[in-house]
């Protein structure tokens, strides 16, 4: 059972899509339908809970709260390969530089373990590549 009501949900929905929609890049109307088939109401509670309520919330400014998820996907292993990728992506936007996300993944490296974070920065790579790829064809 939920503590919120349809109204609550759809002011929860739209702010979060409107942070996601600033955060990630991309509207997160794809996000949300990317669930669609599997589990039809996930995207929509990603979007409500983490950029509706948490990404809100005082205490840390964007730059840190992306470096955080993507020290907390990288530590996934190839699980948290995609949520690195898109990101890094957000992290950039957010103006944490690359050579920061460098030291946060080889810092990784001793907490999690080298072969993880040769992973992660494999998606960040990735993720650096499609961002210089997207601002090429601008």
């Amino acid at each position: 059972m939920t503590n919120t009501t349809p109204s609550s949900t759809n002011t929860r929905l739209a702010a979060g899509a409107q942070t996601f929609d600033s955060v990630m890049g991309t509207p997160a109307q794809g996000f949300i339908d990317a669930f669609k088939d599997v589990a039809p109401d996930f995207g929509r509670l990603v979007v409500e809970w983490e950029f509706g309520d948490l990404y809100g919330r005082p205490g840390l400014d964007l730059k840190t709260r992306e470096i955080v998820v993507i020290a907390a996907c990288a530590t996934l292993g190839t699980v948290g390969h995609g949520p690195v990728k898109m990101h890094v992506k957000s992290a950039l936007r957010a103006g944490v530089t690359r050579a920061e996300i460098g030291e946060v993944l080889m810092q990784l490296a001793f907490a999690a373990g080298v072969p993880i974070a040769i992973g992660a920065m494999e998606a960040a790579k990735a993720a650096f590549a499609e961002v210089d790829a997207e601002a090429a064809a601008r």
